[in-house]
């Protein structure tokens, strides 16, 4: 399965299914650093975080697919993100 994937696609995932995925991959890592976000900051920061961990994987070559890979996947990109923006935060 070598496909491509535009900008707004997951492997194996629709468009609602990734709005899913960023929902609760942001809601966790939410939950992580005990932080108190809205509905549609978790979905933003799930899905950025699906990026940014599906490019991890690929540097890493990891292979994901389907709906558990992407949550996986965004789960450890949302909480990447969110300790990066935490250091900046504390580092102002």
């Amino acid at each position: 399965m070598d496909q491509t994937y535009g900008i707004m696609g997951m492997p194996g995932v629709g468009f609602f299914g990734m709005l899913l995925i960023g929902f609760i991959a942001g809601y966790v890592a939410e939950r992580t650093f005990s932080r108190d976000h809205g509905l549609l900051t978790n979905i933003l920061v799930g899905v950025a975080g699906s990026f940014v961990g599906g490019t991890l994987a690929g540097v890493l070559n990891i292979h994901y697919y389907g709906f558990l890979g992407n949550l996986v996947v965004a789960i450890a990109g949302a909480i990447i993100i969110l300790w990066i923006f935490g250091l900046s935060k504390r580092n102002a």
